[in-house]
């Protein structure tokens, strides 16, 4: 029967991890690929749709970001029809950075997934990312998000081609890469979350067009919806968090959960529980 194979607890569950982990620098891919394995998730004949639920889930996190963002949505649209020249330097700085890591995925995603999606893998970017966090954090500069130039865009855009390996984190990478150059931390952070909003929602009408049907006949239509709700006021939540927290304090607490959540993950398979 459709939905046997998600119940509400794991929708619940799952989209509480997306929504918090996705905008923070710590990786949700990797973070969703852990859990569902410890819950024995997506295994057998539902593995193709429980891949696709946790990129489709991905939509609850994105309405978060245009929820909190919409005024500079906004802005970007006017910018579009020639209203707003500062809206229109965004956009235009957003979809040179979108290009690197969409080619990239199209041309490798598959080999990708088929080597680095494992727990492995995953813990290894985890700690990488840490100690990065930890020993190489730019302070950023004064450069505010309409003064980016189309090159330093490309430059953020091919840090976040990076993040294809699951575990790295797209906001890391793509927040560490808008500090190095030259970025305002505030302007770092909010070009990160609006490239997130770009990259995230062609992954997920691309992947639910493709594979929704599947989904549906797998998990029903209730069950994954929930999910995606649940997502929409975690990352609600976990967005206003972090840039609150950031207003006073540095990156580092991200790089010590990143050491201790790779630790745990290299106990769990050390033990076979992962």
């Amino acid at each position: 029967m459709a939905g046997d194979l998600l119940s509400l607890p794991e929708a619940i569950l799952l989209g509480i991890v997306e929504g918090i982990t996705e905008f923070l620098p710590i990786s949700s891919t990797g973070h969703l690929l852990v859990v569902s394995d410890l819950i024995g998730f997506g295994q057998g004949d539902a593995a193709n749709a429980a891949d696709t639920y946790a990129i489709a889930i991905q939509f609850g996190a994105i309405l978060a970001v245009f929820a909190l963002y919409r005024m500079r949505v906004w802005s970007m649209m006017q910018g579009a029809v020639g209203r707003d020249t500062n809206g229109l330097s965004v956009l235009k700085a957003l979809v040179v950075a979108f290009l690197p890591a969409a080619l990239l995925g199209a041309v490798l995603g598959d080999r990708i997934k088929d080597a680095l999606f494992g727990p492995l893998p995953v813990a290894v970017a985890w700690a990488i990312g840490g100690l990065v966090l930890l020993v190489w954090a730019p302070r950023g500069g004064t450069t505010s998000l309409h003064q980016l130039s189309l090159r330093s865009s490309l430059i953020i855009g091919v840090a976040q081609g990076v993040a294809l390996w699951p575990g790295v984190s797209r906001s890391l990478v793509t927040l560490i890469a808008g500090l190095a150059i030259g970025l305002s931390l505030a302007a770092a952070i909010e070009f990160s979350f609006l490239l997130g909003l770009i990259t995230l929602t062609a992954a997920t009408v691309f992947d639910t067009a493709r594979n929704g049907g599947e989904l549906i006949d797998m998990f029903g239509i209730a069950t994954p919806l929930v999910g995606v709700v649940t997502a929409f006021i975690t990352a609600l939540i976990a967005v206003r968090w972090m840039v609150n927290y950031l207003n006073s304090r540095s990156l580092a607490i991200f790089g010590w959960y990143r050491l201790c959540i790779a630790a745990m993950a290299f106990a769990l398979m050390a033990t076979n529980a992962l």
